[in-house]
């Protein structure tokens, strides 16, 4: 069975989804390949809370709920993975403040009732996009993974994923799906602007991709998963992931069908939660399959552009961790040296985030 963790990946961006709304809203599940003209990189100071620049906190960010990763070295990627994760080199990064856990809905919903934010999944599609698509079509919403029954062939990414008219961080499963309940649960369905703004409201920011693995990895260099060698140690699941024969059949070894409360599962060694599956988290860096070949030795915040051979002209960033649907049979997201990207405006039913803090 294929371990490309590249076909579990949603949709790299929701717009283009709405390019074939006729079909979407007749409830045909679209895969990740349909993708939207985009103009390119968005500056940091573009409007996105419908007409409003989201305020930056002049303050530092209360650290409570955060971790300080000691600054230090580690070696970045691996030799086992995907070609884009190497060559491994080694890394030097200067201490932070990290988020323990990935950011709740309740966490997001003070940001938006603070802000009056907007995220990109809750706005009708701009006609301007879309001059052939009929207007009763442009909707908001957004990716929700919802795999049709029966035995599903794995070399069509098609199938199980699905633009749902109404899906968004309040409703992650679709309009009659809500958030009371699941304060606790990673936000999901938030794009890389939506967790960008968000940060910069709690005077924070999105962790760069070698901060980010450098953390994950919790002082365990060159290790396969976050907590060592074995996949299940003692028998004990460490990460929410999908066991199983992917994408109907999972047997819920670790206790989750999708996401699951944040600090639920153990932390690792810096004591960070859910490094590894529950959501795939969005980080600053632009993603070029080939940046290790010339990162900076100290600090390297990425590429200054973004290319993607399998969709050129398609700028992205980078996303990491894995997420619940995320399977060692299939998917192995998970890995601290994974790499994922889509584009800076698609948000999906299990990507999230969590911020950083630099006191420099």
């Amino acid at each position: 069975m294929s371990q490309n963790h590249q076909n579990v990946k949603p949709p790299n961006s929701v717009t283009q989804l709405l390019a074939a709304l006729v079909i979407v809203l007749a409830g045909v599940a679209l895969g990740y390949q349909l993708i939207r003209p985009h103009e390119g990189p968005r500056p940091a100071n573009r409007p996105t809370a419908l007409g409003h620049d989201v305020p930056t906190t002049p303050r530092p960010p209360d650290t409570n709920a955060m971790v300080w990763i000691p600054g230090g070295t580690f070696w970045m990627g691996s030799e086992d993975g995907k070609p884009d994760e190497r060559p491994v080199h080694q890394v030097m990064v200067d201490g932070f403040w990290m988020d323990k856990t990935e950011v709740t809905n309740e966490q997001f919903e003070r940001f938006v009732r603070s802000t009056g934010y907007v995220t990109v999944a809750e706005r009708k599609p701009d006609p301007r996009d879309f001059p052939d698509a009929p207007p009763e079509n442009l909707v908001a919403g957004s990716v929700v993974f919802s795999p049709p029954p029966g035995e599903v062939s794995l070399e069509n990414h098609y199938v199980w994923w699905k633009y749902l008219a109404g899906a968004s961080w309040r409703h992650p499963e679709g309009p009659d799906s809500g958030i009371r309940g699941r304060e606790k649960y990673p936000v999901v369905h938030v794009c890389w602007e939506d967790a960008a703004a968000y940060a910069r409201w709690a005077g924070k920011r999105l962790p760069t991709e070698a901060e980010w693995e450098y953390a994950a990895r919790g002082g365990l260099d060159r290790q396969p998963f976050i907590w060592g060698k074995d996949l299940v140690p003692n028998g004990k699941w460490q990460a929410n992931i999908w066991q199983g024969r992917f994408p109907n059949d999972n047997t819920l070894a670790d206790g989750f069908r999708g996401t699951a409360p944040v600090g639920t599962l153990p932390p690792n060694g810096y004591g960070l939660h859910d490094m590894g599956g529950n959501v795939w988290e969005w980080c600053s860096d632009w993603y070029r399959p080939d940046s290790y070949s010339n990162s900076p030795a100290r600090n390297p915040s990425g590429p200054a552009d973004s290319f993607d051979p399998n969709e050129p002209g398609m700028p992205k960033k980078v996303m990491r961790g894995g997420s619940y649907l995320c399977s060692d049979l299939y998917c192995t997201g998970y890995r601290p040296s994974a790499r994922m990207k889509s584009s800076p405006d698609t948000g999906l039913s299990h990507t999230g985030f969590r911020c950083v803090w630099s006191p420099r």
